[in-house]
């Protein structure tokens, strides 16, 4: 499909990503939209390589009608220990959030504009074979992205979707 967030990562081996707020395609909790409550999901994994140091997690729009997309969450430094997040985004001590497209250093909830059609929100878990990316703080997603290329070992993701019917 087109705009995948990881299209341009290199080819790695994959694990589970599940949610207990909704499955593969289906439409995200009233409460994960903007104006429902702005809330992440719920979110755990399994099977990443045994070599994995750190996470990096990450929820994208590619269907925002921006041309780019929209980046709704980054957050980079969550240890390898950590395999859960409760719903409503609680992260480890060591995680850092970064910027999302809002310039906010927190997740930002779904909000497709009216009748622009379904759009796709990908939960993206990155495996990473160090604890730590050094990255400037008030870095762009993007930034996180080409950091991921070097170390990028495994790599899991979780599709919901969101509509805002037209007025």
């Amino acid at each position: 499909m087109t705009n995948d967030p990881n299209w341009r990562l290199p080819p790695v081996p994959t694990f589970i990503l599940e949610s207990s707020d909704f499955t593969e395609g289906d439409p995200l909790p009233g409460w994960v939209r903007a104006d429902g409550g702005n809330r992440a999901p719920s979110l755990r994994w399994s099977g990443a390589p045994g070599s994995t140091k750190s996470y990096a997690l990450t929820a994208y729009d590619p269907d925002a009608p921006t041309g780019s997309g929209f980046w709704h969450w980054a957050v980079r430094n969550i240890p390898a220990s950590t395999t859960e997040l409760a719903a409503g985004g609680s992260l480890p001590p060591q995680a850092v959030v970064m910027a999302n497209e809002l310039r906010g250093e927190e997740f930002t909830g779904a909000a497709p504009p009216p009748g622009d059609g379904a759009h796709r929100y990908f939960f993206t878990v990155s495996a990473l074979n160090v604890e730590t990316l050094d990255i400037p703080a008030g870095a762009t997603p993007a930034v996180l992205g080409f950091m991921l290329r070097g170390h990028i070992i495994g790599r899991a993701q979780l599709m919901g979707t969101a509509e805002t019917p037209a007025e």
